[in-house]
């Protein structure tokens, strides 16, 4: 006596395994077949995110490939009315930023001083106060977190004035400590608040194991919490890092001939008898590299940083 033998139905091993196998397994049209209205918009998908990743390139790579060319140009090549692509390099503009009187160094030394330091208080502090704003369970904890990230969003035009008078009391205008202090006026909150989310994401199960295994407090944050926050640490000292470098604002205001940097120094080659542009680019890329060099020597913990929460919807 034969029997008709069903095959069992699919075990699904998880929510749309089964729907996403199915989907996997459909086999391509063969050539000379129209494609199927889904394949033709997914196809366009693809073309339209290739397109869109080429324009953002090209919209940012153009003017800063363009800016170290003109670099090594001189002077007749770069203000050229047709601009030339082939020519003889040259360092006389990197040359003339280190000699005579355009001397760069000290502008370099306040840059590197002022940001660093900065960013090192910034990442401290904020690590400090943005791990007790996420574990401190309160009434009004959320409207405290924004209301701390809502000072580094009021415009800058609002805190010169203040920041000016107060600094003039305790006499840090035109030195490098007042420059720490007013870039850690916008670089503080934004570091707590990012922290605050980063130190959010590791569960309290391990700080309550190592108390229980006689560590203390301190201890417990120093040894399993910011190893497991490198990344955290590592994003917030390098945004910190270029923000306070690349401010103007703040530099043009506080600082004077002992504390000025490099923004400065290149807003000083635009005068009235004319511009050096080779100078200029040539400022313009001993600005942008330093930056870039740092984010790609740290872009594993950047990234990882960045995208830290992005699953959980933090």
């Amino acid at each position: 006596m034969s029997t008709s033998m069903t095959p069992p139905p699919p075990r699904e091993n998880g929510a749309g395994q089964v729907a996403l196998k199915e989907r996997r397994e459909v086999p391509a049209a063969p050539p000379g077949v129209p494609q199927s209205p889904l394949e033709a918009a997914s196809r366009r998908s693809r073309w339209g995110v290739a397109l869109i990743i080429v324009v953002a390139l090209l919209w940012t790579l153009v003017p800063l490939v363009w800016m170290l060319l003109s670099s090594f140009k001189n002077r007749k090549d770069v203000t050229a009315a047709t601009p030339q692509v082939a020519f003889a390099p040259t360092l006389q503009n990197y040359r003339n930023l280190f000699t005579g009187s355009n001397n760069l160094t000290p502008y370099i030394w306040h840059s590197v001083l002022a940001a660093g330091i900065s960013a090192v208080l910034a990442v401290g502090l904020g690590a400090l106060a943005g791990y007790g704003l996420a574990r401190t369970q309160m009434h009004g904890k959320r409207h405290l977190a924004f209301w701390i990230i809502s000072t580094r969003m009021a415009p800058i035009a609002a805190v010169v004035v203040p920041l000016f008078l107060i600094f003039r009391g305790l006499g840090l205008i035109d030195s490098i400590p007042g420059l720490v202090l007013a870039y850690l006026t916008f670089n503080l909150p934004f570091a707590i608040w990012l922290m605050s989310a980063f130190f959010a994401d590791v569960p309290p199960s391990l700080e309550e194991s190592a108390l229980v295994s006689g560590c203390t407090r301190w201890q417990a944050f120093r040894t399993v919490v910011l190893p497991l926050t490198k990344s955290g640490l590592v994003t917030t000292f390098v945004l910190c890092l270029v923000f306070a470098w690349n401010d103007y604002a703040f530099a043009v205001v506080f600082s004077g001939p002992n504390s000025q940097t490099l923004p400065i120094a290149a807003s000083q080659l635009v005068t009235q008898t004319g511009i050096d542009w080779g100078q200029l680019t040539a400022i313009g890329t001993i600005v942008v590299v330093p930056m870039m060099l740092a984010g790609l020597a740290v872009r594993r913990w950047l990234v990882t940083g960045l995208t830290l929460g992005a699953v959980t919807g933090e």
